[in-house]
């Protein structure tokens, strides 16, 4: 039922916002230096590889609107079911956010202009990295997500391992790229704490919608091309 696929998703939204946010949140810097960045980077790829083995055999494990334009482009996905996918993504998104704000808000030290995990560029870039650079970061890391992803689910590849492969590749965009953006690739993930953030979080949301959309749709382009004879339009 369509209706079991788009309950899938919205959860697996909410789990990667709570848990890879929380993480950054909460466990980052507690106490002291807590898991510092490799935690984070490695939080958000484990909540990607657990709830792809435990819903992407009902929804397809996209969790992020640019992964699902990225398959449509690519010819894995129902044109016709990608804004359903995005709404719920969303929702499952916002969820996580204010689920984590629940929690988080119960310390007397937490402070909501820290900046709650939100994405961000120039004065708001952890790094204090450029519009341009993170424009160029989120494309290209999304764009080669995508890939990753299409080349890992692909019909010639060994499935049982896709969620690793999956996993693995956003931990380490991670590490590449929260210095530069605290790392979106995923709008819906940026929607949730931008929601709560407001203000120039709100403002700045703009970025974390195009760039990781263009770069979905060019990796799902590229994998057309690249593999021509085996792109269909797939249930999810």
């Amino acid at each position: 039922m369509k209706t079991d696929r788009y309950i899938a998703e919205a959860i697996g939204a909410m789990w990667l916002t709570f848990t890879g946010c929380g993480t950054a949140v909460i466990a980052a810097g507690f106490p002291d230096t807590g898991v510092g960045l490799l935690g984070v980077s490695l939080a958000f790829g484990l909540s990607v590889v657990t709830m792809a083995y435990a819903v992407g055999h009902v929804s397809g494990g996209h969790f992020n609107p640019a992964v699902t334009l990225g398959l449509a482009v690519g010819g894995r996905f129902p044109p016709g079911q990608v804004l359903p996918y995005m709404l719920v993504q969303v929702a499952g998104s916002i969820a996580g956010a204010y689920c984590l704000l629940l929690v988080a808000s119960g310390s007397a030290d937490f402070d909501l202009t820290r900046g709650f995990a939100a994405n961000g560029y120039a004065e708001n870039s952890p790094g204090h990295y450029s519009l341009y650079a993170g424009f160029a970061a989120e494309f290209l890391m999304t764009m080669v997500f995508v890939f990753i992803i299409m080349g890992s689910t692909h019909r010639d590849a060994n499935a049982q391992f896709a969620p690793l492969s999956i996993g693995l590749a956003l931990c380490l965009i991670h590490l590449v790229s929260i210095p530069i953006t605290n790392t979106s690739v995923n709008p819906a993930r940026s929607t949730g704490p931008a929601l709560i953030v407001g203000g120039w979080a709100m403002e700045q949301l703009w970025l974390f919608w195009i760039a990781p959309l263009a770069g979905g749709a060019v990796g799902g382009l590229i994998c057309r091309m690249l593999f021509p004879q085996h792109q269909k339009n797939q249930r999810p």
